[in-house]
């Protein structure tokens, strides 16, 4: 597996940077983990064609991780003129919330006659599930988001990426990351708690426990990013946009 960070922002766009989105290219195809509000921006800024992406898993129902699928839908209707199955995974209410989304940002359009489908997929909370290019098991965090919101673990081509979402720290974390090749972990803040989020002294306290061969940190607001020499002396990776890594 080869990961590219399209977007490893949090919703404001600290330090500049695009909304949350990561791209995944397997010997079956290319995928995305989240698709944010600037989904397309990321994608031309690395001469990514969004007709090669097959399937787009999205791990809960926010903006700035869901929203990007409005634009991406009436991109390939419009620009791309997409012919190929597009397949949506994602919590419990993906379809809905989308063409609720979408009818608010662009009246009408969820009513397109496509030329390809679009198929919309929702996980079962700690079962694996093959779709897409990967077997993908969703395991259930704390983030209120009007769905539940997921930490997403992904076996692809021999490989375990897996992803702990938006969320404070909670135990379900753990057998998502455990023996995972790569785990990208949100880390928002330094050391101030913030409601439903993880923030460094809590996660550095809990590296051991997570059992990951590798942990990348993401969706980091100012404070976090004014430490990030802390936690690259820790030893984890450090998430920006454009960052290309084989998992």
């Amino acid at each position: 597996m080869k990961l590219t960070m399209i977007g490893s922002g949090d919703a404001f766009g600290s330090g500049g940077r695009l909304q949350t989105c990561f791209h995944v290219e397997t010997r079956a195809g290319a995928f995305l983990i989240d698709c944010g509000a600037s989904v397309l921006i990321g994608l031309h800024r690395h001469k990514i064609d969004p007709n090669t992406i097959k399937t787009i898993y999205i791990s809960h129902l926010h903006g700035d991780h869901f929203s990007g699928l409005v634009w991406f839908l009436m991109h390939a209707y419009y620009i791309s003129r997409r012919t190929e199955l597009l397949t949506i995974v994602g919590p419990p209410g993906i379809a809905e919330r989308y063409h609720a989304a979408t009818e608010v940002l662009f009246p009408g359009s969820s009513g397109l006659k496509r030329r390809h489908e679009v198929s919309f997929v929702e996980y079962k909370i700690g079962q694996p599930m093959e779709v897409g290019q990967a077997t993908v098991t969703a395991y259930e965090v704390s983030h209120p988001s009007g769905a539940p919101s997921c930490a997403l673990r992904f076996e692809a081509d021999g490989r375990t990426l897996s992803y702990s979402g938006d969320t404070e720290w909670v135990d379900s974390i753990i057998p998502c990351a455990n023996g995972a090749d790569l785990f990208i972990a949100e880390c928002y803040g330094y050391d101030k708690p913030v409601p439903y989020h993880t923030n460094w002294k809590t996660l550095s306290a809990n590296l051991t426990r997570l059992g990951a061969k590798r942990v990348l940190i993401t969706h980091m607001n100012n404070d976090m990013l004014a430490h990030v020499d802390e936690a690259k002396s820790a030893g984890v990776l450090l998430a920006e946009d454009g960052l290309v890594l084989d998992v």
